[in-house]
């Protein structure tokens, strides 16, 4: 089945934008292995805008630039399925991509048996130059239909950004992941305002079906398609810890080739990977710190019973972080305690009762796991 756990893999467009080819793309897979970061689950090795040619060829399909692609795209993907990994693509439901190369509006079921042959797993879809007068929901039915009969499993990745309310019916249509934001840039107030928009919207994504918050900065200091200032590392990992918890597929966006220990140390963070894998696919409730609402807990149930805890400072001082218990479902007189381990420094923090409080530094996050536990 695809997608019964957040998807996970690495995209070019935050770091390469225009600039990809099949040299950079081998050599992106090569470093997913060697880095270890297919081993921790990310398997997609995803191309984004402007890998085609400006026209389709005299039957209608879609042609890869012979410059950037020269062996052709099935003598790539089989590359990265020698990897163990998987291959990613991008088109579009409008008429042209949103960097003007051909899109797939009125050739839903030629495209999707083109990216059958050529053993893509992954489709990225766009919302780009789309006539205004035809439903965006028909479109994404559209291309749902001719994937899921072009005789391989695609995943099916609709990027559509949240309008038209599509949280409301992007699992119906038959996406697997469904982009619920605009873009997002290399820097805190992206980072910030793209989790902000998510309050409220929990319980629309499960199962095969998820809600990306859109692809990781992680890692890029200021550098690539989408830099516009750059994060410190406790940025990154405040961002790489609430996609986590909000069930976001991860998708790196960083040049995975040049990565410092830091990135590292974020990414291949295996406990919160399993907060975002857990099996239940329950996204993260949130509640508000009573003193500061710039200060919010993420909570997330998780298959075994224990909990995800996830405490955000987003405002501009150093403050409390305060918790109580009661607002998660534990009363004072249940006769239970969480017991608490630090998923960035691997602390055990003991069993807490009532409530729990951290200070938290400007942009940074406390996450941890919580084991009910008896009080005696």
């Amino acid at each position: 089945m695809i997608a019964k756990t957040p998807p996970m893999g690495w995209n070019s467009w935050n770091t390469f934008g225009y600039d990809i080819n099949e040299t950079l793309i081998k050599e992106i897979a090569d470093a997913m292995v060697a880095e270890g970061l297919k081993d921790l689950g990310y398997e997609y090795v995803v191309i984004d805008d402007c890998w085609s040619m400006r026209k389709r060829d005299a039957q209608g399909r879609l042609v890869p630039d012979p410059e950037k692609f020269p062996s052709g795209m099935k003598a790539l993907s089989d590359y990265i399925h020698s990897k163990g990994l998987k291959f990613g693509i991008y088109s579009c439901a409008g008429s042209l991509t949103c960097q003007r190369f051909p899109g797939s509006l009125d050739h839903e079921f030629v495209d999707a048996k083109t990216f059958a042959e050529w053993g893509v797993d992954f489709l990225k879809y766009d919302y780009c130059y789309k006539p205004k007068d035809i439903d965006g929901r028909l479109l994404y039915r559209r291309m749902a239909m001719a994937l899921r009969n072009c005789g391989r499993d695609i995943l099916f990745s609709a990027c559509n950004w949240g309008y038209d309310e599509s949280h409301t019916w992007m699992r119906s249509a038959g996406a697997h992941m469904w982009r619920s934001t605009g873009d997002i840039q290399d820097n805190w107030e992206s980072i910030k305002k793209i989790a902000l928009s998510q309050l409220g919207k929990e319980c629309y994504s499960g199962p095969y079906c998820y809600n990306d918050i859109d692809m990781l900065v992680v890692g890029m200091y200021n550098k690539g398609n989408v830099a516009l200032g750059g994060c410190t590392d406790e940025e990154y990992k405040t961002h790489f810890s609430v996609w986590c918890f909000m069930n976001s597929p991860l998708m790196i966006g960083c040049d995975v080739r040049n990565m410092n220990e830091a990135t590292k140390s974020i990414l291949k963070n295996k406990e919160l990977i399993a907060i975002n894998q857990d099996p239940e696919g329950r996204q993260a409730y949130t509640v508000n710190s009573w003193h500061n609402s710039e200060v919010v807990h993420y909570i997330k149930p998780l298959a075994n019973g224990d909990y995800g805890i996830c405490s955000v400072n987003y405002s501009e001082r150093r403050t409390w972080a305060h918790l109580e218990f009661w607002d998660i479902g534990l009363p004072t007189m249940a006769g239970y305690g969480l017991e608490l381990r630090n998923l960035w420094t691997g602390e055990n923090l003991g069993v807490q009762t009532e409530s729990f409080a951290s200070v938290l530094e400007p942009h940074a996050c406390a996450v941890y796991r919580a084991k009910l536990v008896p009080v005696k």
